[in-house]
């Protein structure tokens, strides 16, 4: 039931939006009585946190799965992978992914948000640090936030830029970063 209801919640924030997202129409498209939605909710909000939290728990398996397949590689190739398994996490539900970036009440939902960055960046810095990098926590932040941010604003605003052509930029981006840092 909590599964359902959570699927139906998700699909109504991803197609309504947040702002006409509401228990009523979460409950209709769960085929459930808004009185059982509430034996497992006691609002909105906290249906948008379980899909939020489902979301970003689907979304760092994915990034971390590609950084832990490739644990002991380093390079460009490591580099693409990642930058792979991040834009397929994205565009894997571009709706939610504007809702979420878009339209969620920021305060509420900032501890999950940074709670998916930090792990990310955590698993980066491992990665980083093996490789040699000097200060790994600061570079796996530079490079978490500067890939997060230009991997988001192409899954968005779908500029004409064609993802593989993305791709090499972010792994260029990447590679520079790290070659030009003292070691």
């Amino acid at each position: 039931m909590v599964d359902r209801i959570v699927d139906a919640g998700r699909a109504v924030l991803a197609e309504d939006g947040y702002d006409a997202c509401s228990t009523n129409r979460i409950a209709a498209r769960a085929g459930v009585s808004p009185g059982s939605l509430y034996q497992y909710f006691p609002d909105k909000a906290a249906v948008v946190a379980a899909v939020i939290d489902g979301w970003s728990d689907e979304t760092a398996e994915r990034v971390a799965a590609s950084l832990a397949d490739r644990a002991g590689e380093t390079g460009p190739a490591m580099v693409r992978a990642t930058v792979e398994a991040l834009l397929a996490a994205l565009e894997a539900d571009p709706e939610l992914l504007r809702v979420v970036t878009e339209e969620l009440p920021q305060a509420r939902h900032k501890q999950r948000r940074d709670a998916l960055e930090r792990r990310v960046r955590e698993l980066t810095a491992a990665w980083l640090g093996a490789g040699g990098v000097p200060d790994p926590a600061t570079a796996a932040w530079v490079l978490v936030l500067a890939l997060e941010n230009l991997a988001v604003r192409w899954v968005l605003d779908r500029p004409p830029v064609p993802r593989e052509a993305l791709v090499e930029e972010l792994v260029s981006l990447v590679t520079g970063y790290l070659s030009a840092r003292p070691r």
